[in-house]
């Protein structure tokens, strides 16, 4: 069986940008998660991510991602806010560190706790860096970061250069759930100049026209959430727009590029 973090690669290399839907357990139902999820899954979205900054609930967890892992075939990836959201029915994890948290728990504590439950349960872990930027929402509150101003991508850049360094494979730019504005276009062609791994963005991204500027900056990945909560009929027609233009816009990236994805540098491009 192929890898979460290789099939992710793969999807990557072959379409430029991919779209991942991302549903927060807290206000959503197991039954609810289940058709959101596959009403996703037909709108061809990569994989679900599943987690939520105040999740407390370990058993509500398990039932949410169970509920999905019955309904859909792409992977399930737990998003998780503290130990408290792993749960052993998913198929990997984000095991992320907050790079620039104020608070040692949120760079290394939490994961040295969470690392032993991860092993047990036998989940993939992906290695990345979280940096969250601009207002930052719960995720920023929680987290306690020292936010990242928008017009500072020079500090993103070098936030980002240090998880790669440190051995992180993927980078996220959070902007936080439903933040005013998604991380700026400046910010991400920044990092992805200065970087040589995918990049993640997510938060504030209301429309097709957000995510197309988004990938044409730089991003591998384009995570959407608030959005879902809801009935599939509010949700369905804005998500697939937004998911057609992430892969459509990767595609013209990629061709740009001369079929050589925006993370992978030139000596290691597929001959």
């Amino acid at each position: 069986m192929v890898g979460v973090e290789s099939y992710l690669l793969e999807r990557i290399r072959k379409e430029g940008a991919i779209h991942i839907s991302l549903l927060d357990p807290e206000n959503i139902e197991p039954e609810d998660a289940k058709l959101i999820a596959s009403e996703a899954e037909a709108l061809e979205t990569a994989a679900i991510m599943v987690g939520g900054t105040t999740l407390a609930s370990v058993d509500h967890l398990n039932a949410i991602v169970k509920a999905i892992k019955a309904s859909v075939k792409v992977p399930v990836i737990l998003f998780p806010n503290n130990v408290t959201g792993i749960s052993p029915y998913a198929d990997a994890i984000w095991f992320m560190s907050l790079l620039n948290s104020t608070n040692p728990y949120f760079l290394i504590g939490a994961q040295a706790l969470g690392s032993a439950i991860v092993k047990r349960y036998g989940l993939e872990p992906i290695p990345m860096g979280y940096i969250i930027m601009g207002e930052g929402g719960a995720a920023g509150f929680m987290g306690q970061a020292q936010l990242i101003p928008y017009d500072k991508p020079e500090i993103a850049a070098l936030y980002a250069l240090a998880a790669q360094f440190l051995g992180m494979r993927f980078v996220y730019l959070e902007a936080g759930s439903r933040a005013r504005y998604p991380i700026p276009p400046s910010v991400i062609a920044k990092v992805r100049e200065t970087i040589d791994i995918p990049i993640i963005v997510g938060g504030g991204i209301r429309t097709p026209e957000d995510a197309e500027v988004i990938v044409k900056a730089g991003a591998n990945i384009v995570v959407t959430g608030t959005m879902l909560e809801g009935k599939p009929s509010n949700f369905k027609p804005i998500l697939g727009e937004i998911v057609k233009v992430v892969r459509k816009t990767g595609m013209e990236v990629l061709k740009n590029l001369g079929d050589r994805p925006s993370f992978m540098p030139r000596n290691m491009a597929r001959r």
